[in-house]
């Protein structure tokens, strides 16, 4: 991913395993966003923390030290994780181990779902599938996206910045070259 450039941007936990929900883990990957947002490094322009997966509309503005911001995002994240787990339920943390040469422990899935953002329709169309992934059927959390705490719908519909680190995508298309409309 460039830096500087609109990505939709989706994560998931290695197999699916929904341990983000089941154990409440949101709040690490919301101090992680905020954090790379203080530091300068990220915007993000929507999202949505499901239970086993993550969805950004997002900008990667400059390096975290020697590493990517969303490489930062997802090294703090599984180090927390497995901070939690080791406390709170090893068994489940045993359903992460690997024997890689770099660690020994991974949560998030190799391979990214990675979507170069560059006109408004398609942002506006991607916003709207992260907002409304809280209500799909298998998953059933809310009947209104506004209602899903861990989402941008808030800020969208109702205008609510409950998140530090939350940029108005149409403030992105009116200082970039991407057409307005198309």
């Amino acid at each position: 991913m460039d830096l500087n450039t609109l990505y939709f941007y989706t994560t998931t936990i290695k197999n699916w395993i929904p341990i983000i929900g089941t154990f409440k883990l949101e709040p690490i990957i919301l101090d992680s966003m905020n954090f790379l947002h203080e530091r300068d490094c990220m915007k993000i322009y929507g999202f949505v923390i499901m239970p086993n997966h993550l969805h950004m509309i997002l900008e990667q503005l400059r390096l975290n030290g020697k590493g990517s911001p969303i490489a930062s995002l997802k090294k703090y994240t599984s180090h927390r994780f497995q901070q939690y787990l080791a406390k709170h339920d090893p068994e489940v943390l045993k359903s992460f181990e690997v024997n890689w040469k770099s660690r020994k422990i991974n949560f998030w899935q190799p391979h990214p779902d990675v979507f170069e953002l560059d006109n408004e329709e398609t942002i506006f169309q991607k916003l709207d599938y992260i907002h409304r992934n809280p209500l799909q059927a298998h998953w059933n959390l809310v009947k209104d996206p506004v209602d899903y705490m861990y989402s941008s719908a808030r800020f969208y519909e109702r205008g609510e910045k409950n998140f530090p680190f939350l940029h108005d995508y149409r403030n992105w298309t009116e200082t970039t070259q991407c057409p307005r409309g198309v």
